[in-house]
């Protein structure tokens, strides 16, 4: 039972590093969409999204598969919870991926606003805090998870500078209202895609230690 149970473990942690790979793939695409004004490559994000869910419908079913026939315990047991939540943050994060995309679309047929905010960096920041959630959790690395947790601070904060200068480019240049409310959405959607890598980091804390550290912002360190 238990080498069974091992090889299940084993095959989950693949699927979910597997579906991670794509995930980060996409939300790549997705920056160098908006970047490029690619509508080309933003559709081809649209489309491909149905993998991603496909994906995690498959690493649902086998953990709960796992559950019922091994009622694994201790840490075997944390891994796949944890395993459970990350499926659904990484789900998330394609969804907001294509979110990004239908911005990139539109924006590909308007002129081009100057902000101040570099999007492009924002989005290697989130993309980095999205990588890093994912090796601490191939190489059981809670100092990284922890690192993942505090650096959310930044994307937060590049938001916030975000939405109070598109707030002033409005009344100033309101002929641009249709494209800085894009841009502001696409500024949204890293910071929550930034949430989701926190959830992820916050998961590999829990399933290393046992600690839930949800909304406990002095426990990162």
């Amino acid at each position: 039972m238990a080498k069974h149970l091992q090889r299940e473990i084993d095959n989950l942690k693949r699927q979910i590093l597997s579906l991670g790979a794509t995930v980060e793939s996409t939300v790549r695409d997705a920056a160098l969409s908006i970047e490029n004004r690619d509508e080309k490559l933003a559709k081809k994000i649209i489309d491909d999204d149905i993998k991603i869910d496909n994906a995690e419908v498959e690493i649902e079913e086998d953990c709960l598969k796992i559950l019922a026939l091994h009622q694994p315990v201790a840490i075997d047991l944390r891994f796949i919870v944890a395993v459970l939540k990350m499926n659904s943050d990484l789900e998330r994060i394609g969804d907001l991926a294509v979110n990004i995309a239908e911005r990139a679309a539109f924006l590909s047929h308007q002129p081009r606003v100057n902000i101040s905010i570099d999007l492009v960096e924002m989005a290697h920041k989130t993309m980095s805090m999205l990588r890093d959630s994912l090796d601490a959790l191939i190489n059981h690395d809670s100092v990284l998870a922890n690192r993942v947790c505090a650096n959310d601070d930044d994307v937060d904060q590049m938001n916030r500078q975000m939405y109070l200068e598109v707030q002033d480019k409005i009344t100033k240049n309101p002929e641009q209202i249709y494209s800085l409310i894009h841009l502001l959405s696409v500024s949204r959607h890293l910071e929550r895609i930034a949430d989701h890598a926190t959830n992820i980091a916050e998961d590999v804390i829990y399933m290393l230690e046992g600690r839930i550290i949800r909304h406990k912002s002095e426990d990162y360190r």
